[in-house]
């Protein structure tokens, strides 16, 4: 089974989930916005993207810049922390494949790594 990580307010988000849909897989969907990821599963999310917290962190949230993100020090588990209290932080969609795999879908190369 393919879980999306969405945002249905999302343009990227709304293309990706009808992309997977539409391909004739099972898909589940996980607002995340509604049910926020715990720590450990970014962790665990971060490491199947092969990326640090930084890297999937929306920088021009306005609550980005009220936690001063662009000047904060690159420490992992507080980065993770901010963005399991956070979420709406974290780029979407993110697409996790029952094979293990994951993407952040933001553009249709990334999202055809999958399908």
């Amino acid at each position: 089974m393919t879980t999306v990580w969405h945002n249905p307010r999302c343009s990227k988000s709304r293309t990706a989930l009808a992309a997977l849909t539409e391909s004739g897989r099972e898909v589940t969907v996980r607002r995340y916005l509604d049910d926020p990821p715990t720590s450990a599963e970014l962790s665990e999310i971060l490491d199947l993207l092969g990326l640090q917290p930084w890297d999937i962190t929306r920088m021009g949230e306005d609550r980005a810049r009220e936690l001063g993100l662009a000047s904060a020090p690159r420490e992992r588990e507080r980065w993770i922390a901010i963005l399991a209290a956070n979420p709406v932080l974290i780029q979407r969609p993110i697409v996790l494949t029952e094979d293990g795999r994951a993407v952040v879908a933001r553009d249709g190369e990334s999202l055809e790594e999958l399908l």
